[in-house]
Formats: C-alpha cells, structure tokens, sequence
C-alpha cells in the first residue's frame, strides 16, 4: 500500500470518465472537504496476499498522523499513480472500503471518493513541515506486530466462578479445568490458523462421511449417504427443538443486493469475507447469516407488542464466508455451512434477558442430546464493563447453570452492535477451540433496519433482537462428535454415535449364506414392532469370515452386532456385542423384544428415517474415504 497524505485546506473533486469497465457506483459527482487529512492510496498486488493486515496497519498509520496534525476530517482518494504494481480493482475497493469502516469506528468523519473513475481535483496544502508525508505499507512487518499488541489491550480477559468470584485469566487457578486454560489462551491469541491436521479429517474419511471436493472453492465440501444421513438428523433434531421452543419456520434468499440502503452499510465491514455474483448488471452477496432476510421479513411485517417475543427461525443451507485458506480444515471451519438461526423479537431489555435464560437452557440441552455434554464444552461470555456491574447476578446465574467456570471477555465499552454474547466452545485434541451454540442481545438492527412493533401505548418502537444458534453449524457439530470421539480412541476407548445418530443401529451376521434369510426375518420383526419408530438393521453377507465381518462392523462403529448361527435361529435369542454398556449387558442373551426395546429407548425422541444404504453389505458401492 502507498500512501500520500496531504494537510489540507481543503481537497474537492468532480466525477468525469470511467477508468475501469465496472467503477464504483456514484453517488456524488462533486464533493469537497475542508480541514482534511487528504490520504491518496495505491493498493498494490502484495496487500492482496493479507488484506486484513493491510486494512489495519493503513488505518494505524492514517489514525497517528491525523491525531498527530489534530484532524478529524479525512478524505481518501483512490489515487493508482502512485505505483506501477496495482492490486485487481476488486480487491482494492475492498480494502478501502474496509479502510474507511475501521476510521469511522475510530470517531473520524470520513469521505471517500469513489473508485474507478477519473476526477478532476483542486487541493490547498497547508505547506508546515508535516503537511506533505509518504508512507509504505508492507503487511506483516514490525508494525503489524505492534498493532497486535494494540488490539489484544482493547478487551480484558477474566475468568468467572459459580461462586461469583471474577478473577484475571492470568490469576486464575486452572487445576481441573485445562480444556477452559486451554480455551482462554486460545481465545486471547486470536489465531485461527490452522498448523495440523485435525483427527477427525481421518475419521471422516474413513468412515466415509464427508471429503473435500477438489472441484470445488476450498471450505466446500462433499458428503457421502452416511454423511448426509447424519447431518440430515441433526439438522431435523435442532428444527424440531426449535419449533417446540416456538420459532415460526421461514426461508429466506441466498443472495441480496450490495446496493440495497439498509444492507449497503452493515456490508462494508467485512467485504473480503463475502462471495459476491453478478447478475444482470447489478453485483449481489451471498448471505453469511439468516439475520438479512429475517431482519427485512421483518421490517415488513406488522407487529404488536402481544406478538413478543416473536421467534423467526430458518435453517441456513447454505450460509457462505470466505474465510482465509489457512483457517480452513474438514468441517471445523468451512466457507459454505449449514446453520440454524433463530431470532427473537423483543420489547426492551427486561424481556430480552428472560429471554436468554430460555434460549441458554435450550442450547445446553440440544448439545447434550445431540452428544455433547457440559463436560465437553467451555462457556466464553462477551459484555462490557457498565453490563457485568449491572446485572453481575444475571450472569451468575447462568455460570451456575452450566456447573463451571467460564471466560469472560470485557470491554469498557461497546464495540458491537450486541451488548451481551455468549458461546459453547468445543477444545479439540490440537487444543483449538470452534464455538458451537451462540445467543446474543442486538440492541442495534432494530433500528438499523427499521423493524417496529406497535407498543402498549400504541406508539412504534423498535424491538431488541436475540440471534441464537441453538447448535452451531451443523458441519462443525459433526466435527466437534468426530474430535470426541478421536479423544476416547487417544485413551484407548471405543469410539462411536449416540444410537440415534448412527446411521446402522444393528448389525446382523450370519455365520453362512444358509442364514442370510433368517436375518432377513429378524429386521423384519425388528421393523413390524415400531411401524413409526425405525430401528435401523442391516446384514453383511458378503463372502467373507465372520471374523472378519465382525471387525469391519467395528471400524464402522455399529452400535449392536449379533452374529446368527443354527442357535439364534431355533430360539430367536441372541448374544450381542454391545459397544458402549450405556446400550445393554454383553455376554448376556436378549430377545427380539428385549433388543427391540433397548434400541427403542434410545431413539424415540429423535427424527426418524430408514437405513440410508443397501439393506444387505453386499449391494452397496465403496466411496472414496
């Protein structure tokens, strides 16, 4: 990045010609600034490489120099003669929009002249000594490492006991609780490059759930019928909870217009992180969050104080964010996601903190039933200082709920348009951590989007809004079950899916081609049982040694395989292998009922569906795992 910044007078342009094919849209032909820090930039090929980077340590270097020369006023003024080694116009737009996002929240009044056109330009420079400057910014250098330092002092991190005590995160006695130390540092740091291979990347391939697609943007992912099957469960089980809970089931596009006013501002933050279309000539985005078209559904819709909290709920497939290529491994962190997202629609703050304290509960029980227990998680909670003074009991409460310590990350005053957050984080066996079920309380996009609701007083009002995701997304859900399981197989115990999840519950194998059809019968007892609850058998009768097959439905993680021999066919009793105690007894005989209802009991609060696969192991195609 080359910079010329310019004490001014005051700087004035006029819009003439296009320089590029596809400019910026103008919305001013004319403008001027007086009393200006007049900065003319030239993005270059290498800023393309860190854009982020870039973004900060520009607006580091613009905020000290016009804090040096006391300006408020900066005008940035795109200005491609000050290199021969330019960035794409695309990028480069992008990163001054970002650019001049990130001055604005530093409190200065910015204007920026509008990218790719040609101008004519009058400017008065001030002539003192520091009027004129030149500055080079290459990302990454010793700068970057300051401004680092400067980022991680704006929060304050802190560690909250059940028994209200607050102590420094660097105080604090981490004795039984190493996943939360690991967690803090993790979030302190704030790196989420990713420096090895996760575990379950190997179990996702090996049990043939998902892949990477080569053919596809990385982040984009291809899954197989098990896969599939699971994420489909999943995704039904939280929609189901969701419902129960109350939400009002939408679906909204997957694309919205750049240009469109309310949503124009909200996208200048982060526009490297979107992937953006263009169709008939106007240029699109591709939503990363419901909250667009619940927000505008909203906004249109006509809503009284009675109807609060009003709960709107869609399941995202898909949501899209180009994160950085080095962020991005299996289903932990993707660029196209599946996410459940339900919004609440509240009247002030009273009812948005009931509020949280429902959602709190739901998303503790979601993860629990989907196998993700208290003990796998670690609670990270985001306010300001004034919040946590007043309402310390309110956040009390809910550290108690969850039976532990939790992190806290405090601000002296908001950043965000929410002003209370929290997350459950899952800590894999590389010591990363990926948040899963999220709530927070949005004080800002009521008004933003100029969504109302009509008040006792029969006065319009704009609602609090609470964004939860009861789960998380639905793929790192699955990679938070997979890295589980990965941490049982390092200490030497047997990995597997609740029963609900998996996608054969039962495994039958018949000692010899004469009992395939006695095995036959039996999943079909199994299936006339429970016409509306499916157990989900299959039966391997491949040509191979029982032996064998025994050990392949072990790597498969079948929760119950019963081997059927002349025995099992004369008294219809069986011995199973169980993998897990928490289902049944091993080396003790059960019959058809009693195994019936076993599995049963397992499953009969969860979605219901038929084996995904060929019912015999023969039949079925070998994918790439």
């Amino acid at each position: 990045m080359k910079l010329l910044l310019i004490h001014s007078d005051y700087i004035e342009y006029e819009v003439k010609d296009k320089a590029i094919p596809n400019p910026e849209e103008v919305k001013l032909k004319k403008d001027r600034l007086e009393e200006a820090l007049t900065v003319f930039t030239a993005v270059e090929k290498n800023d393309e490489k860190s854009p982020q980077q870039t973004v900060l340590e520009t607006t580091e270097e613009i905020r000290k120099t016009a804090e040096q020369l006391k300006v408020k006023n900066i005008m940035l003024y795109p200005y491609a003669h000050l290199s021969s080694n330019l960035a794409s116009p695309k990028k480069a737009q992008e990163i001054l929009i970002e650019i001049e996002y990130e001055l604005k929240n530093k409190n200065f009044n910015v204007k920026r002249s509008p990218f790719g056109w040609y101008k004519a330009f009058k400017i008065s420079c001030k002539g003192h000594p520091l009027s004129e400057l030149s500055r080079e910014i290459s990302p990454g250098g010793k700068e970057a490492e300051s401004l680092k330092k400067e980022r991680k002092l704006s929060s304050y991190w802190y560690i909250l006991t059940e028994d209200g005590k607050l102590q420094d995160v660097g105080k604090f006695n981490f004795k039984g609780h190493e996943n939360l130390k690991k967690f803090s540092f993790y979030e302190k740091e704030k790196s989420r490059a990713t420096k090895q291979e996760s575990p379950h990347v190997k179990l996702m391939q090996k049990l043939e759930i998902a892949d990477y697609e080569p053919a596809s943007d990385g982040g984009n992912m291809r899954f197989y019928p098990k896969g599939r099957f699971i994420k489909k469960l999943i995704e039904e089980y939280v929609t189901q909870r969701v419902v129960e809970y109350g939400g009002l089931e939408v679906e909204t596009p997957i694309m919205y217009d750049m240009d469109h006013p309310t949503l124009s501002k909200y996208l200048q933050r982060f526009p490297a992180r979107q992937y953006q279309i263009e169709s008939d000539k106007r240029n699109f985005f591709l939503r990363f969050a419901a909250c667009f078209g619940q927000f505008l559904m909203a906004h249109d819709a006509t809503i009284s104080y009675k109807d609060l909290p009003l709960k709107i709920y869609e399941l995202t497939r898909y949501s899209f964010r180009r994160e950085q290529s080095g962020e991005l491994t299996g289903l932990r962190r993707l660029r196209a996601f599946t996410m459940p997202d339900v919004h609440a629609f509240t009247s002030d703050l009273d009812m948005a903190m009931d509020e949280f304290k429902v959602r709190f509960d739901l998303c503790l029980s979601v993860l629990k039933n989907i196998g993700i227990d208290n003990t796998d998680i670690e609670m990270a909670l985001r306010t300001t200082k004034d919040f946590y003074g007043k309402n310390k009991d309110f956040i009390i409460d809910l550290v108690k709920k969850l039976g532990k310590p939790i992190l806290i990350e405090m601000w002296d005053e908001r950043i965000f348009y929410f002003i209370l957050k929290f997350e459950f984080n899952f800590v894999d066996m590389s010591d990363r951590a990926s948040a899963l079920s999220t709530d927070q309380i949005d004080i800002e996009n009521g008004e933003r989007y100029d969504i109302n609701f009509t008040d006792k007083d029969g006065k319009p009002k704009h609602p609090l809004i609470l964004h939860c995701s009861p789960s998380g997304a639905i793929e790192r859900v699955i990679y938070a079950l997979l890295e589980k399981e990965a941490i049982k197989i390092n200490k030497g115990q047997k990995p597997m899916f609740p029963m609900w999840l998996s996608p054969t519950q039962v495994r039958f194998v018949p000692v010899g081609s004469d009992f395939v059809k006695t095995c036959e019968n039996f999943v079909d007892e199994f299936n006339k049982k429970s016409p509306f609850i499916h157990i989900r058998a299959d039966i391997d009768d491949r040509e191979e040694s029982v032996s064998r097959k025994i050990r392949d439905a072990e790597k498969e993680w079948i929760p119950i395989i019963i081997v059927v021999g002349d025995k099992e066919k004369e008294g219809k009793t069986f011995t199973p292998r169980f993998r897990s105690e928490s289902i049944g007894e091993n080396n003790k005989s059960y019959s058809i009922n009693e195994l019936h209802d076993l599995v049963i009991k397992q499953v009969k609060d969860f979605p219901q569906h038929t084996l995904p696969l060929p019912l015999y192991l023969s039949k079925r195609p070998r994918f790439k795992g």
